[in-house]
């Protein structure tokens, strides 16, 4: 595998979309021949003191291009954080101090070491060109976007539509985000799929200004330990980067078999055939351990696996449970899955579907000792891996898969 390739390869891992995929090779082929690392920009707005797993999607995208030997630079939007980013909002957002902007940055510094390289990470702040900028100079830069392009934009179209107000100052959060790309010369920008508008309006402002425009490359929004929403703290589903190594630990063992494999491939650069190989509840212990490992150290790591497994094997499965089900191929979707609420029914330890489905959104259904709390989630059986149930607190069953 060429030098490129092998870039391209680590560099494409769970991206989304890439706005151009050929200038984005073009820059590493140039990068590679002139030994000019390229600059690689995502950007933070501290908004709330702590980042969770779902933050660092980007941040370890940042570190696949470290590892490659680019220039990262982790942007803290202080000054964007002023304005409110209306991105999926409804309405407009209620405008942080500087003083508070201030007080969470601090954090960010902190927690971001966690993954990325201190001796080659460059820290920037955004109020470090926008705060000297004078009233003409934000009237020149906003010369450079249309009111029918900022229009165009999903959220601001849909509230005008509904006859919800938007503020003038709700338009300067694209133009000065896009405007950091400038002032920092950036060869790529990074950012959730929900940021899109505002990374093409870098793309445009770099042109403008007469620079290469940016190569823009969109990361997927990483679900909550529902399997469902978005990770966010308002959804009570996100794990905290400072959370306590026996409740992180906890909180990734209790994810389905389909998102433990989501977050391998976006929070690891682990080989995901090796991942697909491992039976699901090694493979779930093993990325516990490396994410515990990477934000509280190999320690405390090992003591929380440890406190998990003496919390399971408390749980243990009798020897003779109270059902067996034996499932063939015809009776999983696609030759792989079967709904959990079926399942439970099928154990015939509950009287209806409708029961099953009471059980598990209340918490009285655990799979291989975590607790299910979704009604719609999917589990994979695989022959030769028998599956556990407990259902309310004295009922077990064991589901096996007829090859």
């Amino acid at each position: 595998m060429s030098q490129l390739s092998r870039q391209l390869d680590l560099i494409l891992r769970g991206a989304v979309e890439v706005i151009q995929a050929s200038e984005l090779e073009a820059k590493l082929s140039r990068s590679l021949k002139e030994s000019r690392p390229l600059r690689v920009k995502a950007g933070f707005d501290p908004t709330a003191p702590d980042l969770h797993l779902g933050h660092t999607v980007l941040i370890h995208k940042l570190k696949h291009f470290q590892d490659l030997g680019h220039q990262v630079i982790f942007l803290i939007g202080d000054f964007t954080g002023m304005i409110g980013d209306p991105t999926g909002v409804s309405e407009t957002r209620k405008a942080l101090t500087s003083e508070q902007v201030q007080e969470n940055a601090k954090t960010y510094k902190r927690q971001i070491f966690k993954i990325l390289d201190p001796e080659r990470t460059v820290i920037e702040f955004n109020s470090r060109w926008m705060g000297p900028m004078t009233a003409d100079g934000l009237i020149q830069l906003a010369a450079h976007y249309r009111v029918a392009r900022m229009m165009e934009r999903d959220d601001f179209h849909k509230r005008y539509h509904e006859q919800k107000p938007i503020s003038v100052h709700e338009f300067l959060y694209p133009l000065v985000q896009g405007y950091d790309s400038v002032a920092l010369k950036a060869d790529v920008e990074l950012g959730g799929t929900d940021q899109k508008f505002n990374l093409l309006v870098g793309r445009e402002l770099q042109r403008d200004y007469g620079q290469e425009a940016q190569v823009v490359m969109t990361m997927p929004l990483l679900e909550g330990t529902d399997g469902v929403k978005k990770m966010s703290k308002s959804a009570g589903n996100y794990i905290a980067l400072e959370e306590k190594p026996d409740e992180m630990f906890g909180k990734i063992m209790s994810i389905s078999d389909a998102l433990m494999r989501r977050y391998y491939e976006l929070l690891t650069a682990d080989d995901m055939t090796l991942v697909q190989r491992a039976h699901p509840m090694e493979a779930k212990q093993a990325l516990a351990a490396t994410i515990v490992t990477r934000y509280h150290g190999p320690d405390a790591a090992e003591a929380a696996k440890a406190a998990f497994r003496q919390r399971f094997s408390a749980r243990e499965f009798p020897d003779e449970p109270d059902a067996r089900v034996m499932l063939n191929l015809s009776d999983l979707r696609e030759g792989r899955a079967i709904s959990l609420v079926d399942l439970v029914t099928r154990t015939g330890l509950v009287p209806s579907k409708s029961e099953a489905r009471r059980l598990i959104i209340q918490g009285g259904v655990e799979v291989d000792g975590q607790k299910k709390i979704d009604a719609t989630a999917l589990l994979e059986i695989t022959a030769g891996r028998p599956c556990r149930l407990k259902i309310g607190r004295r009922k077990f069953a064991i589901v096996e898969r007829v090859p």
